[in-house]
């Protein structure tokens, strides 16, 4: 059988604070979790797509986790550029943005954000031909 990736995993020093960034992000997270040690988020057939732990869970699987932070990229697609637009200026506004939007080469309109963590989050949207 072929391996299939199933969960991104975030590593976050402050839970509520890194589940707030997500939801404004457009995610249904549950409000009763921000004070949970570990969170995992299910698509629409169960399947775990993202999952936060906090440092000090980590510590307690692996002690000899050095505690760096802002080691993982998660990219979400938008529905279209001007919702790349809008969701990149609504949390740059709050001190998350990166890298503005832009018309990438690839085809894309693509922004990086770093949430409260420092990891990379990409959103991107297919640009119109």
């Amino acid at each position: 059988m072929a391996v299939q990736m199933r969960t991104v995993g975030l590593i976050v020093d402050d839970m509520a604070a890194s589940l707030a960034f997500y939801r404004l992000l457009g995610l249904e997270i549950p409000a009763e979790t921000d004070s949970e040690a570990h969170v995992e988020l299910e698509d629409e057939t169960g399947v775990i797509g993202l999952a936060w732990d906090t440092a000090e869970v980590i510590r307690r699987l692996d002690p000899e986790w050095s505690g760096a932070a802002g080691r993982v990229g998660v990219a979400f697609q938008c529905d279209s550029p001007e919702e790349v637009d809008s969701r990149y200026a609504q949390l740059a506004a709050l001190g998350y943005g990166h890298n503005a939007p832009w018309d990438a080469f690839w085809g894309q309109r693509y922004s990086r954000l770093r949430d409260p963590d420092g990891n990379r989050v990409e959103l991107f949207a297919p640009l119109p031909e």
